[in-house]
């Protein structure tokens, strides 16, 4: 039995899939459903999980090359809350762009984790390094 780390069986299966430059997204609870895409939807209520409890749970054993998050991010979200959001990926390049560009951008991603996250444009596309 699993004691640390990832337990959720379809998100570890999901991430010990991913290779080196493939993309991973995780979304808030307000992210499009993709079919073509794997989603592993661990949301419970309004803000549990959160996508930086993602990030943070995944972070030991997932290495980040480089980040997206949509520019709309930064307008509407406070700096207490940017800062959180540096914070969890302070070593990695993170790029904004129009969300819709985010939104194409998924997908080209092997899969997508949707969270219960309720800040607006919280989601992360993640190139694996």
């Amino acid at each position: 039995m699993l004691k640390t780390g990832i337990l959720n069986p379809h998100l570890s299966s999901l991430l010990s899939r991913i290779r080196h430059t493939n993309l991973l997204v995780i979304a808030d609870r307000g992210y499009p459903y993709w079919p073509q895409l794997e989603t592993v939807d661990i949301s419970l209520v309004d803000d549990i999980p959160t996508v930086l409890d993602v990030v943070r749970a995944i972070r030991p054993n997932y290495s980040i090359g480089q980040a997206w998050m949509a520019e709309e991010f930064l307008a509407n979200n406070d700096q207490e809350v940017q800062q959180r959001f540096r914070d969890a990926l302070s070593d990695v390049v993170v790029a904004f762009e129009p969300h819709i560009d985010l939104k194409r951008r998924t997908a080209g991603a092997i899969g997508l984790i949707r969270t219960a996250d309720t800040i607006p444009y919280a989601n992360l596309v993640l190139e694996s390094a």
